[in-house]
């Protein structure tokens, strides 16, 4: 009698050294990707920043993986601050933003390619311009939450397709008091995390199904003081905050779990408005302003992600700025 082999069935192919699985017909080999392959690791990109007086368009990128200083990666399309941003592996998609020439919240949604340099390029529109939206995504969805809409706050969710181009397509909404959030998006590839602000600025953590649509649910509390506008990043399994208005406080959660939000450690000084970008492995912190000086840094420093602790240098951006953003193509809604 003749042993069948089982689908799914592992082997390692000595003459090829290449790992292989039975496909129910035939051995195939087991194929890999990763931002690594086509970067030399993981890649941050940076977007929608305010340099004041002298608002710019200016993104930088630079090796989560390595330590080192920004480089210029190209421009967005306008002088915008306060985007939203999220990657898939290959595509960074920015989301409004504040536009201080008219004074109003756009509702422009751009992209870049992450593995080359070049200028942001036309995607569509948000459902409502707004700015300081909690974005996340997976490697097909990027979801925005909230946000300054001129005048007030909106409540809106809304998402797109993030190989395609095209307009935003409503989601839900979020069931926060006030939707004035900041950028403090991140997530696993099914779960999306967002910080939103309450009315007393306390700030409260939240969360959806990124592959559905919806209404967001409470996740928890933030474990830090300093209030509403918090930067987020994660890997699949936990995310991280900083950049309060007043505190120097890291939040970490676990994606998984409701109710999870506890202290992680402290950024070297408090930051305003700074931004963020994870791989799988490393949390960075990107610019902000001091408090109360508002004095703009130029500076980046990183955690380990999965330990716990305080920041550590990184390197030094190729501007100094605030209500800065941040994305990856290696960040943990790719899994």
């Amino acid at each position: 009698m003749t042993n069948k082999v089982p689908v799914g069935a592992f082997r390692f192919n000595t003459e090829s050294a290449k790992l292989e699985y039975f496909d129910g017909n035939q051995y195939v080999n087991i194929t890999t990707d990763s931002p690594e392959q086509h970067t030399g690791g993981t890649r941050g990109v940076t977007a929608g920043v305010n340099v004041s007086p002298n608002w710019q368009e200016y993104m930088d990128f630079f090796n989560i993986s390595t330590t080192g200083n920004g480089t210029d990666f190209g421009d967005m399309s306008q002088d915008i601050f306060g985007c939203g941003a999220t990657a898939s592996s290959t595509r960074g998609i920015v989301m409004g933003g504040y536009h201080p020439s008219t004074a109003s919240n756009n509702n422009q949604i751009e992209f870049v390619t992450i593995a080359s340099q070049g200028n942001a390029q036309d995607f569509g529109d948000m459902t409502v311009g707004r700015s300081t939206s909690c974005v996340s995504g997976s490697q097909t969805r990027a979801v925005a939450a909230g946000g300054a809409k001129t005048p007030g706050s909106s409540n809106v969710i809304d998402y797109v397709m993030i190989a395609s181009t095209g307009n935003a397509v409503d989601f839900g909404d979020c069931t926060a008091e006030n939707n004035n959030s900041s950028d403090g998006g991140c997530g696993s590839p099914t779960r999306g995390i967002c910080h939103l602000r309450t009315p007393n600025n306390a700030g409260h953590f939240y969360y959806y199904n990124i592959a559905t649509t919806g209404n967001t649910a409470e996740f928890s509390d933030k474990a830090i003081s300093g209030n509403n506008t918090l930067a987020g990043g994660s890997n699949a399994v936990r995310g991280l905050f900083q950049g309060a208005y007043n505190g120097n406080g890291i939040t970490a959660v676990t994606i998984s779990t409701l109710g999870s939000a506890f202290d992680f450690g402290d950024q070297t000084t408090t930051r305003y408005t700074a931004g963020a970008a994870a791989s799988g492995t490393r949390y960075v912190t990107i610019g902000g302003a001091g408090v109360p000086s508002y004095t703009m840094h130029n500076t980046m420093e990183y955690v380990q992600i999965m330990t716990q602790g305080n920041t550590v240098d990184f390197g030094d951006l190729s501007f100094s700025g605030y209500y800065i953003t941040g994305m990856s193509n290696g960040h943990g809604g790719l899994g």
